[in-house]
């Protein structure tokens, strides 16, 4: 049999491979974070990079839907994304401001980080020229070691003399605070809970001083579900919105089915030595069991990539298949192309190694993935056809291919499979079964 193609592939402007976002999943999985807080507790729902490769518009509108009042971005542009959509929330922008940016980012009410005296000094200044208040939100590295003002104990002092200053410039309203953690999607959590404790202490002092700004966030997606102590009142979840876990322990069940070695129910003695060790004072955390609950708690997630065969070939024993013939058929078999390549997303490092999904069974990438097409082995699996469906990521009848299965093939995490889409395949959205409109467009 020769090659066979399939006819209606050019028939249409539509790319064949497309991305789908089942915004019922983002409901669930918003709704689900939100029971795990205590009544009163703010959601900000994160959605830089373009709503971790989901599509920023869709996903911030279905999040404040489900309860989320606070939206996160990391790049200016992406604020300019969703102010264009006519969505109005109130949104914090990650990192430091340029002064450059100041007249923008105030003219449309979202939200500057500081993460210096520095930095503050040069936003009051623009803002002060502008004859304009501009709301900030003070940034506090308890560990992550990327931005904010220091709080280890030998800087304590500094830190909260210097936000103090930054209370006192007019042109700036210090409305929040809030820090990051490094690793609370860890088994081994000593270290989250000594964060957990720095920016207590500098809380308690701003407070006793009677300068607590309005609102404390430090709680990530790993925190919001399994460290109750940092919820504070605001919580700040990006990945579980997806229906993507932080890492693979916490997806097992692992992190916090047993308390009993988590900083959360250390005896005061194992306390004592991690604070030595970690450069921390001992607080008290008691708290009890972490609001996670592995029985009733579940992420869905919310993406789907699926193609189409476009081609689909018979080979003999010893065909060579791709660049660099790396693969080389063993018996007669059958190879399909389908239209998706590292120009989209999808990992070269996938070469041979990754699976789709068609008819309900697995095809094994043969051999190098290509910029636009990627080839597979279907001669296992009977009556294929060209035409046939093709899931890259997601559910075909029992089998699935998930963005961690994809991860583990490519040494890398789940954030990094959805978020590296580079936007050639169209995103579609669904409420369960049913198609959705543009959702991108202003309302």
């Amino acid at each position: 049999m020769g090659a066979e193609v399939y006819k209606n592939s050019y028939d249409s402007l539509v790319p064949l491979t497309k991305v789908y976002v089942d915004l019922n999943a983002i409901a669930h999985n918003v709704s689900a974070l939100k029971a795990l807080c205590a009544p009163g507790t703010a959601m900000m729902a994160v959605v830089k990079a373009n709503g971790y490769g989901h599509g920023s518009v869709a996903i911030a509108r279905t999040a404040l839907e489900n309860g989320a009042s606070f939206l996160g971005v990391a790049r200016i542009s992406e604020a300019v994304v969703l102010r264009e959509a006519s969505i109005d929330a109130p949104m914090l922008l990650f990192g430091d401001a340029h002064p450059s940016q100041i007249p923008w980012l105030s003219a449309h009410d979202v939200r500057v980080t500081v993460t210096s005296l520095e930095n503050a000094r040069l936003i009051a200044h623009t803002a002060s020229g502008m004859g304009k208040k501009i709301k900030v939100h003070v940034k506090v590295d308890t560990g992550m070691g990327r931005f904010g003002f220091m709080s280890i104990s030998s800087r304590l002092d500094q830190t909260i003399d210097e936000i103090m200053k930054i209370m006192e410039l007019d042109a700036i309203f210090v409305e929040g605070i809030y820090t990051h953690f490094a690793n609370a999607d860890s088994k081994e959590i000593t270290h989250a809970g000594v964060q957990i404790g720095r920016f207590n202490a500098i809380l308690d002092e701003l407070e006793s001083r009677g300068k607590k700004p309005a609102i404390s966030h430090a709680a990530n997606s790993a925190a919001t579900i399994g460290h109750p102590d940092s919820h504070f009142n605001m919580v700040r979840p990006g990945i579980s919105i997806y229906g993507l876990w932080p890492s693979h322990d916490m997806k097992l069940n692992k992190v916090f089915l047993d308390r009993k070695d988590t900083v959360l129910n250390l005896d005061a003695a194992d306390m004592g030595r991690n604070a030595t060790a970690l450069d921390f004072d001992a607080v008290d955390v008691e708290g009890g069991a972490a609001a996670f609950d592995p029985k009733s708690f579940y992420l869905e997630p919310a993406m789907s990539i699926v193609s189409k065969i476009i081609h689909l070939k018979s080979v003999p024993a010893g065909f060579e298949v791709s660049y660099g013939s790396t693969y080389v058929t063993s018996i007669p078999t059958k190879i399909a192309t389908v239209p998706i390549g590292y120009a989209d997303g999808y990992s070269r490092l996938l070469s041979s190694r990754g699976h789709m999904l068609v008819r309900g069974k697995r095809a094994f990438v043969a051999g190098r993935v290509c910029m636009d097409f990627t080839m597979i082995d279907v001669g296992h699996i009977p009556d294929v056809a060209s035409g046939d469906e093709v899931v890259i990521m997601g559910k075909q009848d029992k089998e699935e291919i998930s963005a961690d299965e994809i991860a583990s093939h490519t040494g890398t995490i789940n954030y990094e499979v959805v978020a590296s889409l580079t936007g050639r395949m169209p995103v579609k959205y669904l409420r369960g079964d049913s198609m959705v409109g543009n959702l991108s467009e202003p309302e």
